[in-house]
């Protein structure tokens, strides 16, 4: 037995030790049927929101009906899994291993995620048109106005309750699937990635039918405004494609199931803006109505949602959930090269990240997840791959983050799509696929807590500005252990508080420059704290979905000088290092405790 698999089975070993005493509590039980929907009529609501919007509540209150699942069920589940949480998690100490915190309802299941730079969490999904969570939530097969999508800001400002969301519709369209009814855009599994100027671009989308077909919209959301803006369709229908943010700033739009349907991915790679346009950068600077461009070279990558990264080279590097589809692109010549194939072999949706490299820009991607049978961990770097230490055990659906202090955590995960342990679209779970690991900088994993809910597909996590960590997503958990299916709460969202923020007070970023900051140059900030600062970090935000992130990113600045409450810093020397954009910046002690980030902008025009 090699070293890898003697440490893979000792930890095997550690994990069934740890979940054996609560894996008894986390089976729900199954009681009587909930009291009746409230009798409001689709036609008072229509008279105060609009017909749109009360057609999607009636939509809601018909589905709550005629649920064979109760909601006595959903209660009791959401108790068993609270007990098994705080039984399993017992062994955990905060100060080692951080701790789960605060599971709060949300409006939306969180399909799609994104830390804006107000500080506001963007997330968006879809219309439910299913509150059994052993059959399909989704409108993915609908044609009409039920095939639509949703949207909601959280302020966490305001706290965890409703009144912290704010809904944000998607404009309304008209899809050519031969009904022609207007209704919210149904953009759910698009691919996005942030503008140099705060905003996010989101490609693709639904357009319905047997298995889903891919839609060719594209828009923007404006953070500073809160409001959508439309922009040309693209050339080709993507529903399930990716996008990343190059050095320039422009988009590189790939995959996706096409206008066709499902079987059909499309290799043609697209760009935005198109080449000749201007790249939106200032807040005031609103792409509406603008195109994209055709790339010269092809992706054909057989499967959906490749992570795509733009590394500290200015290539973009695409690779493909086959091993033999792992591709180099050149923003500049237009053309694609072959990178060498991946130590394993297909993997499903699992994490991938850029590895922290100090001040300048990535130059290595940890490959991680995707397969329920491997728990090891894959590193392209140099052109090569090399096998790393694995994580306690595989898991598929798994959301891998880097923390302020250049840690990564995972979260998440499921046996397959929807299978934790018990079987496909089965709200029960193997309660270790609610455990966490954590990777410290020597690139060593070890187990974290449990969250509550089991998390799989369309799981999602985010850090944010406070260090803590948001962990949503999974329809199908979300309303099998909902407390009150009747409402309009149909999501939830989980808190992390990572180890660094049970070691003591946090240092102080009490002031940042509020303009650009050109590439390779000095700035100072002020600290209350400045003689405890040992780093300065900037961290790019996350737009995330289906376990696809291209936008993490981790620079060390260098502290050139301390004077009094003034630190001196200088930030990454070329666009390639890091792409122009929103950054939050956090100081931190000793200890690795960081500050409350300051956003700062990088890159001028």
């Amino acid at each position: 037995m090699s070293r890898a698999a003697h440490r893979s089975a000792h930890r095997s070993a550690a994990v069934a030790a740890v979940l054996a005493a609560a894996v008894l509590l986390s089976q729900p039980a199954v009681a009587a049927a909930p009291a009746h929907d409230r009798s409001d009529t689709e036609a008072g609501e229509a008279a105060l929101i609009g017909q749109e919007h009360a057609r999607a509540h009636a939509e809601r209150r018909r589905a709550a009906r005629g649920t064979d699942y109760p909601q006595a069920t959903r209660t009791a589940g959401l108790a068993a899994l609270t007990a098994s949480q705080e039984l399993a998690n017992r062994a955990f100490r905060p100060q080692e291993s951080g701790r789960f915190t605060d599971f709060f309802p949300s409006p939306d299941f969180g399909v799609h995620l994104a830390q804006l730079p107000t500080g506001k969490v963007l997330l968006f999904s879809f219309e439910r048109v299913e509150v059994d969570p052993t059959k399909e939530t989704g409108p993915t097969d609908r044609i009409g106005p039920t095939n639509a999508g949703r949207a909601f800001l959280w302020d966490p400002a305001r706290g965890t309750g409703a009144r912290a969301f704010k809904e944000v519709r998607p404009p309304t369209v008209l899809m050519p699937d031969g009904t022609y009814v207007p209704r919210p855009a149904p953009f759910f599994c698009a691919g996005h990635a942030f503008l140099p100027n705060g905003m996010l671009a989101v490609f693709g989308g639904n357009s319905g039918g047997k298995g889903g077909s891919g839609a060719k919209l594209s828009f923007v959301f404006d953070p500073w405004t809160e409001h959508w803006y439309r922009n040309r369709d693209m050339s080709v229908g993507r529903w399930y494609p990716s996008a990343v943010t190059g050095a320039d700033g422009r988009q590189f739009i790939m995959s996706g199931q096409s206008e066709r349907g499902t079987g059909t991915p499309t290799p043609v790679v697209e760009r935005f803006p198109a080449k000749g346009l201007r790249v939106p950068w200032r807040p005031y600077d609103i792409p509406l109505g603008v195109a994209v461009d055709r790339f010269r070279a092809d992706a054909p990558f057989r499967n959906d949602y490749p992570h795509l990264f733009s590394l500290r080279d200015g290539m973009i590097y695409g690779l493909g959930r086959d091993a033999d589809q792992q591709w180099l692109f050149d923003p500049v010549r237009e053309t694609r090269s072959d990178l060498p194939r991946r130590p394993a072999d297909f993997r499903g949706y699992g994490s991938a990240v850029p590895l922290p490299a100090g001040l300048r820009g990535p130059d290595s991607v940890l490959v991680l997840g995707g397969d329920p049978h491997d728990p090891h961990t894959y590193r392209l770097a140099g052109g090569r791959w090399t096998t790393e230490e694995p994580r306690a055990f595989g898991r598929t659906q798994d959301d891998t983050l880097i923390l302020p202090d250049a840690t990564l955590l995972t979260v998440n995960g499921a046996l397959d799509t929807r299978d934790y342990g018990h079987g496909p679209f089965n709200p029960e779970a193997d309660l270790k696929y609610r455990h966490t690991e954590l990777r410290d900088a020597a690139g060593h994993w070890r187990l974290g807590p449990a969250q509550r809910l089991p998390r799989g597909y369309h799981s999602n996590a985010l850090v944010l500005p406070d260090g803590r960590v948001m962990v949503t997503g999974d329809e199908l958990q979300q309303i099998a252990n909902d407390p009150d299916i009747r409402d309009s709460m149909d999501g939830s969202i989980e808190l992390y508080e990572p180890p660094y923020l049970h070691r003591g007070a946090r240092p102080a970023l009490d002031r940042a420059p509020r303009g650009e900051l050109a590439h390779g140059a000095a700035f100072e900030v002020r600290s209350s704290t400045a003689s405890a600062v040992r780093r300065a970090v900037l961290l790019a935000p996350t737009t995330v979905t289906h376990a696809v992130n291209t936008s993490q990113r981790h620079l060390e600045l260098p502290i050139t000088a301390v004077r009094g409450d003034t630190l001196a810093l200088r930030t990454p020397p070329t666009a390639a290092d890091a792409p122009p954009g929103y950054y939050m910046l956090f100081l931190l002690d000793g200890r690795g405790v960081p500050s409350t980030a300051k956003w700062v902008k990088l890159g001028r025009r």
